[in-house]
């Protein structure tokens, strides 16, 4: 990988686009602590300071912004509301044939399904950046801390209504950044801001784990820490890069004079077909009984059971079912992305058939049989990342959002990979020597 960067460097035109996206990534990072207008940045500091370990309902969110969620700066929703567009749009377009057309038109559709995702993105950033405006307000961002009340002092409409709107284009700028970084820097934006966004939180939690450390002034925990996250990013690794590969052999079939096909090529199933999908939505689906929970008033029945359950991440019943939304998931998202039948049919339509498998329904069925048997190892892969770090590093007093648990170890290893991947692409397209030496 440093091979890869150092070459890159080398290299005028990829200079220049590290460079870019240099500099994109510092413009990031510092409007993340630029909070916005209406916001007293001394309670939020105080409140800070106060605040354990974990975050509680908001640490997902806060780690996707590079913590500037909880200090409620302009880059405060960060990229979340981009994912949630683009994850629903995803999931739309299997429901809709409109947005299923589009995919199918290739560069055109796909433009004006990015669009879509645009506007998604800004409606959904109004809605989120309000919910947090009024959580700030309630006092509920800071549960526990004596001035979270005093975060936001105006509360009238117009002092509202700014602080939204502040949000909202500040979100509307982190996904011009992240097409910027796409266009003119070294690809794959999104990714990489989010990466960043990850990354940005490992100084001061790995710092927290050394203060809160008892033996050897703490550097024994820390030492262990590191080791543990090293061990769990190796495995990402191996796995990340595991496929199932299906041979494909196209037909030699004569046009005129000439021989076409005849060629051998294979379709890679990854083992973690999924990604890291699965595990947002189920931390994303624990965490709505939890947040109905805090809103709600009253002392009744199901609010006690759900904040005695459902708001620790080392409870055993909410590891149960963090565990078990993971593999519904795994499945549920490689059931929607990936389409036997339609795979089945471009193969059969370029004269292409697996070797012993009839080409049509049986190759379609083929195809299902052996995704549903990597899948589950992928899923179980998936819950025992999520969950593995959390119950190895609770004795240190790390929260369920310490960076170096399954989310984020999923997200800066696939992003490190694909950057990577993106780099040797184009320096072996500006250094190719071809068949003749």
């Amino acid at each position: 990988m440093l091979t890869a960067f150092a070459r890159a460097f080398r290299t005028p035109d990829l200079r220049k686009k590290l460079l870019f996206t240099l500099a994109i990534i510092v413009v990031y990072r510092v409007g993340t602590h630029i909070p916005i207008p209406g916001v007293d940045y001394k309670a939020v500091q105080q409140c800070m300071d106060e605040a354990s370990a974990n975050q509680g309902l908001f640490g997902l969110v806060n780690m996707f912004s590079g913590g500037a969620l909880l200090q409620i700066t302009i880059f405060a929703l960060g990229i979340m509301p981009y994912i949630t567009a683009s994850i629903i749009l995803q999931l739309l377009t299997v429901v809709i044939p409109r947005l299923e057309a589009l995919k199918k038109e290739g560069q055109a559709g796909t433009a004006k399904i990015t669009q879509y995702t645009r506007y998604l993105t800004v409606a959904l950033a109004i809605l989120q950046g309000t919910g947090l405006v009024a959580t700030a307000r309630s006092g509920a961002l800071f549960s526990g801390c004596p001035v979270a009340g005093q975060i936001v002092p105006d509360q009238a409409i117009f002092t509202t209504i700014t602080m939204v709107i502040c949000m909202t284009a500040g979100t509307a700028v982190v996904m011009w950044l992240g097409e910027l970084i796409t266009d003119r820097g070294i690809g794959n934006g999104m990714s990489i801001l989010m990466f960043i966004s990850i990354a940005a939180t490992f100084p001061s939690a790995l710092w927290a784990i050394k203060k809160q450390g008892t033996l050897a002034g703490g550097w024994i925990e820390f030492g262990t820490v590191i080791l543990v996250g090293l061990v769990m990013v190796a495995l990402v690794v191996f796995v990340e890069q595991a496929q199932r590969r299906i041979p494909v052999q196209y037909a030699k079939r004569m046009i005129g004079r000439r021989s076409y096909g005849g060629t051998s090529t294979y379709i890679p199933l990854k083992v973690n077909q999924a990604g890291v999908i699965p595990v947002i939505f189920a931390s994303s689906l624990l965490y709505i009984p939890a947040l109905v929970a805090q809103f709600a008033g009253g002392k009744s029945g199901w609010k006690t059971w759900v904040e005695q359950n459902l708001t620790k991440g080392d409870h055993p019943i909410y590891i149960t079912m963090y565990f078990l939304l993971i593999v519904f998931f795994a499945f549920f998202y490689v059931a929607i992305s990936f389409n036997p039948e339609e795979v089945a049919d471009n193969m059969k339509k370029y004269g292409g058939f697996i070797p012993g498998i009839r080409a049509g329904r049986p190759t379609a069925e083929y195809l299902s049989y052996v995704l549903n048997r990597i899948t589950w190892p992928g899923s179980l892969y998936l819950g025992l990342i999520a969950l593995v770090p959390t119950m190895a590093l609770v004795g240190f007093g790390a929260s369920q959002n310490f960076p170096f648990g399954g989310t984020s170890i999923l997200i800066i290893v696939g992003v490190g990979l694909e950057t990577v991947k993106q780099i040797e692409s184009q320096l072996q397209q500006r250094n190719y020597e071809g068949f003749l030496r």
